[in-house]
């Protein structure tokens, strides 16, 4: 029997190129990692979170769980595409291997198996078995292709707003899959209805074809099937690693890297090749993306971010014009770390080595008072004299001894300059402040602000020093539940807005509700929680004007307004003053609140 034919050639070339590519890039990747990185993923593989990453390969890469979950339609899009040709290949291999009598096979004999072994395939067992569940497969595959052409001119029917906009590469090699299973089916026909054998799909259009060309056409035809078939093959390979198809290949190293610990900090731009290459610009990040929803800007979104850093072509303007709120990473199925990934060009293209205009960070210490617990304020609180009062008369209230960190201004936490790129700079802040909560010999940390919240937790190192870091919410509430505070309870309703860098940055959401509930009726908006809109005034966007604020203001105040609550609750100082420029309704910290309550 012959297994080798020239039309194979083009399949193989491709093979070899895409092999060659993607372990270049593996090998390069894992050789630029840090030391530790690289001892962190060998003590990692021995352990049973290699059983969870291959569990998570097979639910994530080849099912799509998360896209399910977020859009069944789009779901089932990828599932069938992944694990449809997947299970072709599996099969597929299965079947040469039983009429090989499980000998060696040349990797092409199972890609072209009708081809090749045209002749047993009229064995009756062959036809109700292996042939039925080829076919059965391919017909599976191309309904995910008939959705994914669907997709690209009627988005909104499937659930989306807005598709991806592609590069040359990605459109050579979507066009490539596209027809890839079409070729495959009408190839594979064309050989079953020369032999009179195939199953119930390419059987009946093999007979199709039979009889619309005659056995004679059919027969000068298949050669030029099965050459099609080779050469959308190779062109897909021979694209995919320089595609959004490289995905295939990175998701899956990714998801064993995370598994291990692995992540993308500050100065550690090896992994971030992993993240980069691993999205598959599925688009599901664009709609919730308010920059896009409120202010109309399109350009901009996680999957352009990544798509322009991935090929050496990002700007300024695309890095810098971002709320950085999270909504798109909590959304992306494929987990990447889009905010560090942004924090790391930012990084890259602004950071400096010696920032002189900062060295008044070795100023006088401006804190007063004595106490085991601190408070640090914030730039933004402090600009916000009601929210730095109420915090005044809780802690009186509860009778704590405050030290004030920054009560008569300081300096500031350091966030904002890192998310803005200038890292070295933002770390002499840091180094400043720490010494001063050494100094003063603290134990507890308190802030109404969640971006200072979010740098100490993540930063700063503070428990290493000993000192617990807590957000306003946690300190409030534990007070109340030693009994060291008593609120009144109140018939107002109130909607609580969850500020980004609180609940999606540091997960807190429900510290701030017990407390609303505890002083009056809470009533939840539409989209809360880990799917909660920013307020737009972002320190993280360098770029958006004030009439994009405004727009996404405006667009959280229809949702607040939406809940018919009486007033707004938030526990941000930023997010408070951006949200009165959204709705009319009476805007709240939650500090504010609980001191207008206390008993």
């Amino acid at each position: 029997m012959k297994y080798y034919d020239h039309f194979v050639l083009p399949f193989l070339i491709g093979a070899i190129v895409l092999f060659a590519v993607v372990l270049y890039k593996y090998v390069r990747w894992f050789w630029l990692l840090p030391p530790e990185d690289k001892r962190t993923f060998r003590r990692g593989i021995f352990t049973r979170k290699t059983f969870g990453a291959v569990g998570e390969v097979f639910s994530e890469s080849l099912l799509h769980r998360r896209i399910f979950r977020a859009n069944p339609l789009l779901g089932y899009m990828h599932m069938s595409l992944a694990f449809g040709w997947f299970l072709l290949i599996v099969v597929g291999w299965m079947e040469t291997s039983y009429f090989m009598r499980w000998g060696f096979a040349p990797i092409h004999t199972h890609i072209f198996f009708k081809y090749f072994f045209s002749g047993v395939q009229n064995e009756p067992y062959y036809a109700a078995g292996y042939a039925f569940a080829m076919d059965f497969l391919l017909l599976f595959v191309l309904s995910g292709v008939a959705l994914a052409w669907f997709k690209r001119v009627r988005s909104r029917a499937m659930g989306m707003r807005r598709t991806t906009r592609h590069t040359a590469g990605d459109r050579v090699a979507l066009s490539a899959l596209w027809f890839i299973f079409p070729a495959r089916l009408v190839a594979e026909s064309t050989t079953s209805g020369i032999y009179g054998n195939g199953s119930f799909l390419t059987g009946s259009v093999g007979r199709a074809l039979s009889a619309g060309l005659g056995p004679g056409g059919l027969a000068a035809f298949e050669p030029y099937a099965w050459w099609f078939y080779s050469i959308v093959l190779a062109v897909f390979f021979i694209a995919m690693p320089f595609s959004r198809y490289m995905h295939i290949f990175t998701e899956i190293p990714l998801i064993f890297m995370r598994r291990y610990g692995l992540h993308s900090g500050d100065k550690q731009k090896s992994y971030d090749h992993f993240q980069i290459e691993a999205c598959s610009r599925c688009g599901i990040c664009i709609d919730p993306c308010q920059l896009q929803r409120d202010a109309g800007v399109d350009s901009v979104q996680s999957v352009y971010f990544l798509r322009d850093r991935r090929y050496g072509r990002l700007t300024e303007a695309v890095a810098d014009n971002c709320l950085m709120c999270g909504r798109c990473e909590q959304a992306c199925p494929v987990g990447i770390e889009l905010n560090a990934l942004r924090l790391n060009a930012r990084d890259d293209m602004r950071n400096g080595a010696a920032e002189g205009r900062y060295d008044y960070v070795k100023g006088a210490d401006r804190s007063a008072g004595e106490g085991r617990v601190g408070y640090f304020a914030g730039c933004m609180t402090l600009l916000t004299p009601r929210i730095l009062d109420a915090m005044r008369r809780i802690f009186e209230a509860s009778g704590e001894a405050v030290w004030w960190a920054d009560k008569d201004g300081g300096v500031c936490c350091g966030r904002p300059l890192k998310l803005s790129g200038e890292v070295d700079a933002a770390a002499k802040m840091m180094d400043y402040n720490k010494g001063l909560f050494a100094r003063h010999g603290i134990t507890t940390l308190v802030t109404s602000c969640p971006i200072c919240l979010k740098v100490f937790r993540e930063d700063y190192g503070l428990q290493e020093m000993g000192i617990r870091v807590l957000h306003h919410s946690e300190y409030m509430l534990g007070l109340i539940r030693e009994g060291r505070l008593r609120l009144k309870p109140g018939a107002t309703v109130y909607t609580y807005h969850d500020p980004c860098e609180l609940g999606r940055g540091c997960g807190i959401y429900d510290e701030p509700r017990e407390l609303i509930s505890g002083v009056g009726r809470l009533v939840e908006v539409a989209e809360n929680r880990e799917r909660a809109f920013c307020c737009g005034g972002s320190v993280a966007n360098t770029a958006l004007d004030d009439d994009g604020q405004r727009a996404i203001s405006r667009g959280l105040g229809t949702a607040l307004r939406a809940t018919g609550a009486e007033a707004v609750v938030t526990a941000c100082p930023l997010c408070k003053k951006s949200i009165v420029r959204g709705t009319p309704q009476p805007v709240y910290d939650l500090a504010e609140v609980v001191a207008g309550s206390l008993a």
